[in-house]
């Protein structure tokens, strides 16, 4: 295949055993500058220039944007998908993995186990966030920090209100997490290649630090990773929109807990504590799924008119409860059932025979207007719209101006 790494530091350790290892394996490999990529919008089929001059064709690409050119460089890896070319990391999944309260929000609404986490800005909110978390001490972290840097460990509540307090001042904007005591400074980072993860390590702090990152100082040791967390870590990147990442967790008294999602994971620290091919994983993983561009799918499903994506709840009552999916009568409805999620678990393209049960969520495609039906009814007539009242403002009562 010919395969194109998006970096800006071409002679990185994690660049350089990527390029090196495609080009053990035979490959075309080319290290490409995120920044001096142009995206033209101008013809019919999108297109990119690189360096001023048209770009030549790629089966592949693989994206190591950093943080400071996120925008950017995600705006690249977009056009790259809008031309077919394979990437393992989406535009969209970069961006959900690197806000923290947006990556936050995606897992747990997926029921990932993290640390209780809170997100508030008004001051007056901050010692109720803090308790919401289960009081001090308690983690602090700013949305776009990298490398455990803007990671705080606050002992008191007074000590949070203050920093936060000076973070909240400079425009700054923080989570408000718990910290997990029985983690002891250490955490693990798994890598996540596809459907499995190819190698993990253990990190731990030194000293007073509370920080496990390598750049902290902290030190690593390859371990040999229980199947539940390599089970968490996997289904934690998928749902992000990741095929190839690093995932930290903390070792809590009942199982993991997510921290974060690492979408261009470091692979120094890996290699050397695991001696495996880590960058040889990934570029084999790349070339096995070149020729499966990944696409939006709700876009192009949502294309047909009158067709679209929908998710239909099986509650409680509901007719289709104890039904198999060929009893349920989806398919003579035009209904077509993508995937079923039960739990924390995902069955994709489950088979006719399987039965329905309360709590099943459907991710279906179809006509809209018969999964319409399936969908508990809001109020369908719209309100009258009436007149304008003679006192359209009320006055705040006192104390409550601003």
């Amino acid at each position: 295949m010919k395969l194109a790494i998006l970096s800006r530091s071409l002679r990185a350790y994690s660049t350089q055993r990527l390029r090196t290892a495609a080009l053990d394996r035979g490959h075309q490999v080319k290290v490409l500058d995120t920044l001096r990529f142009g995206i033209d919008l101008t013809e019919d089929e999108p297109d990119l220039s690189f360096r001023g001059r048209r770009l030549s064709s790629y089966d592949a690409v693989l994206p190591r944007i950093g943080a400071s050119v996120t925008y950017f460089g995600t705006a690249v890896v977009r056009q790259f998908e809008q031309m077919d070319v394979y990437t393992p990391n989406t535009a969209n999944g970069i961006m959900n993995s690197r806000d923290k309260l947006r990556a936050t929000q995606i897992l747990s609404r997926h029921g990932v186990d993290m640390p209780a986490t809170a997100f508030v800005r008004n001051r007056d909110d901050v010692r109720s966030a803090i308790s919401m978390v289960g009081g001090a001490p308690v983690v602090i972290k700013l949305l776009e920090g990298t490398q455990g840097i803007g990671v705080i460990l606050a002992p008191t509540a007074k000590v949070a209100e203050a920093i936060i307090e000076t973070l909240h001042g400079t425009n700054q904007q923080v989570l408000i997490q718990r910290f997990v005591r029985e983690s002891k400074g250490k955490d693990i980072r798994a890598l996540v290649v596809g459907d499995r993860v190819v190698a993990a390590m253990r990190r731990r702090a030194q000293g007073d630090e509370f920080r496990s990152n390598v750049h902290r100082g902290g030190t690593v040791e390859g371990v040999d990773l229980d199947p539940a967390y390599a089970e968490v870590a996997v289904r934690a990147a998928h749902i992000m929109g990741l095929r190839v990442a690093g995932v930290d967790m903390l070792e809590g008294e009942e199982g993991p807990l997510v921290m974060e999602v690492n979408s261009s994971p470091g692979l120094q620290g890996i290699e050397a504590a695991t001696k495996l091919d880590v960058a040889g994983a990934i570029v084999d993983y790349i070339a096995d799924q070149v020729g499966f561009p990944d696409i939006d799918v709700r876009q192009r499903l949502s294309v047909s008119t009158g067709y679209g994506v929908a998710e239909i709840a099986v509650m409680s009552g509901s007719d289709l409860v104890g039904l198999s999916l060929g009893e349920s009568g989806l398919r003579e409805k035009d209904i077509q059932v993508l995937t079923l999620h039960r739990g924390t678990r995902v069955v994709p393209n489950p088979l006719p025979g399987k039965v329905l049960e309360d709590g099943d969520r459907l991710l279906c495609f179809g006509r809209l207007e018969n999964m319409r039906s399936l969908i508990p009814a809001r109020s369908r007539r719209p309100r009258r719209v009436r007149k304008l009242p003679r006192t359209p403002i009320h006055d705040l009562p006192a104390g409550l101006e601003g």
